[in-house]
């Protein structure tokens, strides 16, 4: 299977979100990072054809998302950032309602819906109402929904937001699991689920593609590039006004600091190995 980008770009008015993005996608997990407004979100729902590009083609398996679109929408899943339910429907009513939508037989869909309720722990929730479920048990049966027509193509946008620890951890295994035979794009801010279950990361800044590299790639950009230092409260503000900071500790002895920059910021400063947050950050260039 195959998804390719060629030349794409998608413009509101004189602004153009996302431009000349040539990107190609198999069988494999990707991490989209950027900062608000880099064009993570335009990107994927020009893929799932909820928006046509306004110049250059996206094709699927060899064949043009503006002609072959209902194709791809039968073996898409979709979660947006923006999930809208049915607060009357409980859980399980939810799910077998759009197991019908999509198509799925009667006892294929109960069934499935049965193991994607396991899937994300909601067994002992399924048959309450959606009204009464809080902002993570919702973002659990969103994440089920996607999953319901067992898709070839899987988009995430923040799945992770308003889970706990522990259910993060969980979605991050599923998500880790599904790359056989399927093209997962996970779009979040939390840079941690993308570095425990992404194969690959794609950067994007005011709607261009910074990097297209791996984790330990991108962490090896970095190094040489985060500095440790322990400073006081005064020095930590001018610090901060100059460098990208990812990390600022109270100890007894002064703030702990790690500061991103290509030459040591003070004398003091000793280089450490980065973290792919700090990584991300250094790959942005801008202000934390």
């Amino acid at each position: 299977m195959e998804l390719r980008l060629d030349e794409v770009g998608r413009r509101y008015g004189s602004r153009w979100a996302v431009r000349n993005l040539s990107l190609d996608f198999g069988s494999e997990l990707v991490g989209l990072l950027g900062p608000n407004g880099s064009g993570k979100t335009t990107l994927m729902r020009m893929i799932a054809t909820l928006l046509e590009p306004s110049e250059g083609a996206i094709t699927w398996n060899g064949r043009n998302l503006r002609t072959c679109g209902p194709q791809l929408r039968r073996v898409l899943g979709y979660l947006p950032q923006e999930f809208g339910i049915y607060p009357e429907f409980t859980g399980r009513q939810f799910l077998r309602y759009l197991a019908a939508m999509k198509g799925l037989p009667r006892p294929l869909a109960h069934q499935r819906v049965d193991e994607l309720i396991e899937v994300v722990n909601l067994e002992r929730d399924a048959n309450r109402r959606l009204t009464a479920y809080s902002g993570g048990m919702k973002q659990r049966i969103g994440i089920a929904q996607a999953l319901l027509n067992d898709p070839e193509v899987l988009i995430v946008d923040e799945p992770t937001a308003g889970l706990d620890p522990e259910e993060r951890v969980r979605f991050r295994t599923l998500l880790a699991s599904l790359t056989t035979a399927r093209v997962v794009l996970l779009s979040t801010h939390i840079v941690g689920d993308v570095e425990a279950a992404a194969s690959r990361l794609i950067v994007l800044r005011s709607g261009c593609v910074l990097a297209d590299t791996t984790p330990q790639e991108l962490i090896q950009r970095a190094t040489g590039s985060v500095w440790e230092l322990t400073v006081d409260m005064l020095t930590a503000r001018q610090l901060q006004e100059r460098y990208q900071i990812s990390a600022m500790i109270q100890r007894s002895d002064g703030i702990q600091m790690h500061v991103i920059t290509t030459e040591q910021p003070m004398s003091s400063a000793r280089p450490v190995q980065p973290d792919l947050e700090e990584a991300y950050l250094f790959t942005i260039g801008e202000k934390a």
